[in-house]
Order: structure tokens, then sequence, then C-alpha cells
């Protein structure tokens, strides 16, 4: 079993940054693929970033490419997501998730524990 708990969500303006942080319970999490979705108020939730229980493959949606940036740190069970040049179309509730594959998945289907989520708000 997996938790994991999501901080860093705040109210920014646009083009602002932020760094969200995913701990995780458990002493396997360097064998997990780490994923962060978000879902917006009326929308479905979809993929922003992946990375390998290794850190060595990353995953991007087209959407954040370029402004955002996924990494981990296995020593400290916790993986980020570095968001830059903030926009209001970012706006939503952010949710980490485990995938016992140890892949990048950019599905949501493949992932097997899912945090609370963390709100990011920005305003124009």
């Amino acid at each position: 079993q997996v938790q994991l708990v999501e901080s860093g969500g705040a109210l920014v303006q646009a083009g602002g940054s932020l760094r969200l942080s995913c701990a995780a319970s458990g002493r396997t999490f360097s064998s997990y693929g780490m994923g962060w979705f978000r879902q917006a108020p009326g929308k479905e939730r979809e993929f922003v970033a992946a990375i390998s229980s290794t850190g060595g493959v990353k995953n991007y949606a087209d959407s954040v490419k370029g402004r955002c940036s996924i990494s981990r740190d296995n020593t400290k069970n916790t993986v980020y997501l570095q968001m830059n040049s903030l926009e209001p179309e970012d706006t939503a509730v952010y949710f980490c998730a485990a995938a016992r594959s140890g892949l990048p998945l950019a599905s949501d289907y493949g992932y097997n524990y899912w945090g609370q989520g963390t709100q990011v708000t920005v305003s124009s």
C-alpha cells in the first residue's frame, strides 16, 4: 500500500511559478512510476507529466511541455512538479499517482494509487 500526499498548491499570478511536491509512504517508492494529473472544474482529469521509477524517462503533456519539469528524489520518497510561466488555464486540482509498473504512463488507467490533490489557482 502506498499513500500519497500532495503539497505546494497556491494562488499565483499568471507568469508565476510553483513547485508541487508529492510525498509517498512505504519502502517501495523507488519501484513506482509516478505521474501528475490535473482536473479543472467541469472538466475531465488530464495527464500533466510522468517519470519512470529510476527517473530516467520523463513524459509530458503537450500543453505543459517546456513550462513544467517533473523530478523525483528516491531518498526522500518524493516526486516534484516544477511549473513555470503559469497560465489561468493551468488552474486545477493537481493529483499525483503511483504506478506499480514503474513506467511513466500518460493514462490514468495504469496508476494504482492516488493522492487527494492540491489546488493550483492562477489569476490573470
